[in-house]
Parts: structure tokens; sequence; C-alpha cells
């Protein structure tokens, strides 16, 4: 059973956390940080594909009690929710956000304070949202953080389109990973995002995830200490490919991977640039989902309320 005491602190005492912040920093000159690959000077005020430079930037922070059970308890998950993104899908329920830029710059020291007054609000957890292009902020600020007394778990929450070599700058410093595994096929990737290549991505990713923190664990309240979470959206006429991604998480992973299999895809953006994202999903394609993960052997799913617009 894992300790309380999250990652980082132990690695702050030996020193890791600093190197790896500092290792994440200079690899922005030249920034092949995600899968993109862009190779821009973020350092100098570049920005590739992402959009964001030196600094990241914060659209909002607060607790929130709409996360998966484990993260939310009974005073909330501590979210920070990043501007910009890596990945740009089509249909971003935040599109306002990952997309239009809505936010505004913060320095290390001010991200720092953001963790810092999250803890102090009685939040669980500090939850980064779409972290994946900002990972060297993150951990210059984590620096601070933990130095002025951080002692929460860290939740990294992506698109699941993270590069392996990027995760292991954060091993040993992320408690819970909850990656999103959006797409089992290429072609869906292609069509809503411009990344071919997601799936291959995602699965990887994923793969070192777990082989970093492991299976979900809960404390005695029901609160997540350290594991792997992974949320997969069900998106209309099947074109998440929800049985691949399941059959994968079973035998690749763990039946015992804590699986959100959601249900809340409405037509966001410029979904309706693809005709089959033009509608919710419905109540019987979401039912099919569930029934899809349990026949493969995903039987630890969230049990949130599900909403549907249509049926």
């Amino acid at each position: 059973m894992p300790t309380a005491s999250p990652s980082y602190i132990e690695a702050l005492k030996q020193s890791a956390l600093r190197a790896r912040a500092a290792q994440a920093t200079a690899a922005l000159a030249c920034c092949t940080l995600c899968p993109r690959r862009c190779g821009v000077n973020r350092s100098a005020g570049e920005s590739g594909y992402c959009g964001t430079g030196a600094r990241a930037k914060v659209a909002s922070y607060s607790p929130h009690f709409g996360e998966e059970a484990p993260l939310v308890g009974r005073h909330g998950s501590g979210t920070i929710f990043f501007t910009h993104c890596n990945l740009l899908c089509n249909f971003c329920q935040n599109f306002e956000i990952s997309q239009g830029g809505e936010g505004w710059e913060v320095s290390a020291r001010q991200l720092a304070d953001i963790m810092l007054a999250l803890q102090s609000a009685g939040c669980h957890n500090i939850n980064l949202v779409t972290p994946s292009h900002v990972i060297a902020q993150i951990l210059e600020a984590l620096v601070l953080a933990a130095e002025d007394g951080l002692n929460i778990p860290l939740v990294y929450n992506s698109s699941g389109y993270d590069q392996v070599s990027a995760m292991r700058l954060l091993d040993g410093i992320v408690d819970i990973y909850m990656p999103d595994f959006k797409f089992w096929d290429s072609p869906i990737a292609t069509q809503t995002c411009d990344a071919p290549d997601y799936p291959e991505v995602a699965r990887q990713a994923l793969l070192e995830m777990h082989r970093q923190v492991g299976d979900l664990v809960l404390d005695p309240n029901g609160l997540a200490i350290r594991g792997l979470l992974v949320r997969h959206l069900v998106l209309p006429q099947n074109l998440a490919g929800t049985r691949m991604v399941m059959r994968f998480i079973a035998t690749q992973i763990s039946t015992n991977t804590y699986v959100n299999v959601m249900s809340q895809y409405r037509p966001c953006g410029r979904a309706r640039e693809v005709p089959a994202l033009s509608r919710p999903t419905t109540h019987k394609e979401f039912e099919q989902a569930l029934g899809d993960a349990e026949e493969e052997g995903i039987t630890r799913l969230d049990q949130r309320r599900r909403v549907f617009g249509i049926r």
C-alpha cells in the first residue's frame, strides 16, 4: 500500500524534482516534449502547435465536484485548467480554452501559489487539466509549491497524447495519471484532431503511466492516493472504437484498471465538420459501450450520474 505522502515530496528531498524541472525547462529551447515535436524555441517566446511559449496560461482554477468520485471526496478536486492544447480535437467541450486561448499567463511563483491556494481550500488533490504542453512549467512551479508545504496528490489529467520520454520526466513525481483514450482508429483521429498517430501514442503513454503508478489505490475514505484512471468518451456511431479500447486496457494494462466510460458527448466547437459527430451520443450507444467494457473484462467502472439529450 502506498504511503499517504505524495511522490513529489520524496523527489524534492532527493533533489530529483528540481533536476527534472531543469531538464524539462532546457528542453523548451527546441521543444519536442509532446508528440507534435515542433522543435520551436519556446524559451525565447516562440510557440508551436500548442500555442504556448515560455509561460503557461491558466484559464481557471477551483475546487471541482464533477470529477470522478475518488478524486472529489467531500471538498473537491483542485483543478487547474491550462489554456491551449497539443491535440486540439474539433469537438472539444472546452473549445474556448483549448483553441480560443482564454486565460492569463502565470509565472512559476503564481502557479505554485495557485496550487497552495487549492490545498488551503481543502481540495483533496491538485488536478492538472490539459498539462501535456506545460510539463516544464508545472515542474518548475511544483518545486516552489512543495518547498512551501504542498502535500496532496498530483493528478495528471491529459488527452492521452503524451510522449513517453516526457512521461519519464514525471516518474516518481505524479501520483495519479488520468488520461483519455479517445480513439482506437487512426482515420478518426486524423479527421478530428489531425493526429493519425494518436492511437499508438495513447497506447504507449498508458503503458508507461501504468508502469509508473500501477492500478488505482484508494484510502479508507475512498479517495485516490496513487494509480491510473482512464477516461473514454463514447462517440456517436462508435467512432471511438470502445470495444477495442477496452480490450487493450484489459489485456495489455490490467483488468483492475479504473475506467470512466463517459456519456456526455455533445457537438461543440467544429464538431459538425464530421457529420457523425453532429448529434449527442444516445442512451443505446452508451449502454452498448458499457456492455463492451464489461464483456472485455473491465468492471471497475466509475458510477457517476449520466444524462442524455436523446435516446
